[in-house]
């Protein structure tokens, strides 16, 4: 059964490229350079091209997969697999969205903790960033998609900001160029599917778009545009920090912060962490709001705000067990890997699925 949104919930379908956009630039933008680079290197810039190409396939398969029969992947798993199985299917999206908002929240108070307060506890931060989702969700769909627009004006800034590391840039240390192996950077393209994991969200917030269908064109330049940033602040890195330092550099960009020298600040990159805040609001709470209408549509008896303090409890719990940084860098690995598996197997498969219903729907009727 189709979704329906009161037209007061609804948004305007430009908000799209702001929801698109705000999901794909996120706590990845701060560390994403040491892991493309470890196997393609120098030319990893690559990679950081060919994922964000692939994204804009999936996206054109994600808008042919919803219609206006079937307007959010809970309404295409009830047509393609029936309800039992369909819910089931739902649930595990389910789980992956909240892990998705997990290794943000986690990732953010390990930032924090490593650059800002290295004293603060991990429940501290947890139990102040979970007060925070829970207002902010609990606002509705147009509150987030209003902070979405934030998660865009914001890492514009960024690209201000590399003017200071500019200064001090080596352009041989891009050389030699297309000097490794399809598999080197195909392996590098895998490790940039995180930067984009974000979009997939279209799939429950569909109907929550005015005129959903013309709001393709406004995802594929989200994808556009945070592709060429990626690239932006991945050449600069490249030309900034040799390789072999960055393979020990973990927040890399945050490492190039701390050149910036102003007059009336002592240390920018409190500042620019501190700000970040707003750009990754988009990355934490839609997710979590996207589980709480999972939940919805899936006929379970439980209301949105209730199901919510559900979620934040769980991951506010669940940071206080990971305590160092190796298991939150493990943590960030298992989810691009489950993000990988997602993206490309699961919808293409979901696209065929869906296909395959419709051609039989019509050759029955």
């Amino acid at each position: 059964m189709k979704s329906i949104v009161k037209e007061q919930f609804l948004v305007s379908t430009f908000f799209t490229f702001y929801l698109v956009h705000s999901s794909q630039i996120g706590i990845g933008i701060l560390s994403f350079q040491r892991e493309i680079s470890k196997d393609a290197q120098q030319d990893a810039w690559l990679s950081v091209i060919i994922a964000g190409l692939s994204i804009h396939i999936l996206i054109w398969l994600i808008y042919r997969t919803l219609d206006q029969k079937h307007n959010d992947l809970v309404a295409v798993h009830d047509f393609c697999f029936g309800k039992v199985i369909g819910n089931i299917l739902s649930i595990l999206v389910l789980v992956y969205f909240l892990l998705s908002a997990f290794t943000v929240f986690r990732t953010y108070i390990q930032i924090i903790q490593v650059w800002v307060f290295p004293t603060i506890k991990t429940w501290q931060l947890a139990l102040v960033l979970g007060v925070m989702i829970y207002y902010i969700v609990s606002g509705g769909f147009r509150i987030l998609t209003g902070f979405s627009v934030w998660g865009v004006i914001i890492p514009a800034f960024l690209l201000l900001l590399l003017y200071f590391p500019l200064q001090y840039m080596n352009p041989r240390l891009l050389m030699p160029v297309f000097n490794h192996s399809v598999k080197e950077i195909l392996l590098s393209t895998k490790a940039s599917i995180l930067l984009y994991v974000g979009f997939e969200w279209i799939f429950i917030y569909y109907p929550f778009i005015k005129d959903a269908e013309k709001g393709q064109k406004w995802a594929h330049l989200a994808n556009g545009i945070s592709t060429v940033l990626y690239l932006i602040v991945a050449v600069v890195t490249f030309m900034y920090i040799n390789q072999d330092t960055l393979q020990h550099a973990t927040w890399a960009t945050l490492f190039m912060t701390k050149i910036i020298q102003l007059p009336f600040i002592e240390r920018f990159e409190y500042i620019f962490i501190l700000t970040w805040i707003l750009v990754i609001i988009p990355t934490m709470c839609i997710p979590i709001w996207a589980c709480t209408r999972i939940l919805k549509r899936i006929s379970i008896n439980v209301k949105p705000k209730i199901s919510l303090v559900f979620f934040i409890l769980i991951m506010v719990v669940a940071a206080t067990f990971i305590e160092d940084f190796v298991e939150v860098d493990k943590l960030g690995k298992f989810i691009s890997n489950v993000g990988f598996y997602f993206l490309y197997l699961y919808i293409p498969f979901i696209f065929l699925m869906k296909l395959f219903r419709n051609q039989l729907t019509k050759m029955l009727s």
